[in-house]
């Protein structure tokens, strides 16, 4: 057997035996990876590395891992040192430029990167991961929907891509880790649950959620939902390490619905959740539900959960360190007023 083959032959068992890879579907081969790994070989990678080996340990605990959201770089170093979790970046390239920065107080907070999708297709994928992991992200998320005001917009409504170009968006990202010989996680969200609007009918997978109408321009009316959610996100399950849910609101229903539909098929699959500060979440909760939302979320799979600042998507100023806030009250710091 060549030098090739073996190390094929090596990684093929990896995939099959080690926990961290159960129910993880590949659409290409061992020794494809190893042929690529012999072209973009360099250097090591080790705080994407030991970032997503501790992201990984920290979701399969119980408690799962609070993540605070960063703007800037800066931000992500003071979440750091006041004692966050994990990391969350937005902004796909820009972030990754600095996404290796909330590891550098030696206390190893993994970075997570919110990654533009749908435009660029797979290849635009594959560069995308590779760059964020050579930046240092232990974990890119890739949405199914195009950026807002990018190609294909469509007067602020939501544009989603076809089931199956997403699953080859995700599959590359998968490929691009797994030639770095680093085990970045891959993270799918969906925004079916609010997008009116598919780029193309292709995928049958799609079908059942068309209203038959199209816009001047082209593209295809759908109905949104919880049901939309959740049936694209099983289609993207084998290839993703977490399913993202964002609800409108606080909405526990929602997140067990939605886990139940998951966890119907893919049993443990780990899930992650959005808690922003902007629900206004004395709106929809009182004092001791919204104490207890984060570990009932837990409970039911959601061991990546999100806390975004106050600014997170309007400007790039300081803000409120939320996660060195405390609780008042028995009230989680994002849910005070």
């Amino acid at each position: 057997m060549s030098a090739i083959g073996e190390q094929a032959a090596l990684l093929q068992r990896e995939w099959d035996t080690r926990p961290r890879w159960a129910g993880i579907a590949r659409h290409y081969s061992a020794q494809h990876v190893i042929r690529l790994r012999g072209r973009i070989a360099g250097e090591q990678h080790s705080v994407a590395r030991r970032g997503a080996s501790r992201l990984w340990d920290l979701l399969n605990r119980r408690d799962g891992v609070r993540a605070l959201g960063a703007v800037t770089g800066s931000r992500a170093v003071q979440a750091a040192s006041a004692g966050a979790q994990a990391i969350y970046r937005p902004g796909g390239q820009a972030a990754a430029g600095q996404a290796a920065d909330g590891n550098l107080t030696g206390r190893l907070a993994p970075v997570v990167v919110g990654a533009e999708a749908g435009v660029g297709g797979a290849p635009a994928a594959f560069e995308l991961m590779k760059a964020m992991i050579e930046a240092g992200a232990a974990g890119v998320r890739f949405d199914d929907q195009l950026p807002a005001g990018g190609p294909g917009g469509h007067f602020g409504q939501r544009v989603l891509v076809p089931t199956a170009a997403h699953i080859e968006t995700l599959t590359a990202a998968r490929l691009a880790a797994d030639a770095l010989d680093v085990p970045a996680l891959v993270i799918a969200r969906t925004g079916a649950r609010a997008a009116s609007l598919l780029t193309s009918d292709t995928d049958e997978r799609d079908h059942e959620f068309l209203t038959g109408e199209r816009t001047a321009d082209g593209l295809y009316r759908m109905e949104p939902g919880l049901y939309a959610c959740g049936t694209r996100a099983l289609a993207f399950a084998p290839y993703a390490d977490l399913l993202w849910l964002e609800t409108p609101a606080p909405d526990l229903g929602a997140a067990r619905a939605f886990a139940c539909v998951i966890h119907s098929q893919y049993p443990g699959k780990l899930l992650a959740y959005s808690c922003s500060p902007s629900y206004g979440w004395r709106a929809h909760l009182d004092d001791a539900s919204i104490a207890r939302f984060q570990g009932e979320l837990a409970a039911l799979g959601y061991r990546f959960q999100v806390t975004a600042p106050a600014e997170f998507r309007t400007r790039d100023e300081p803000a409120p360190g939320l996660a060195s806030r405390p609780a008042h009250d028995g009230v989680p710091a994002y849910a005070q007023s």
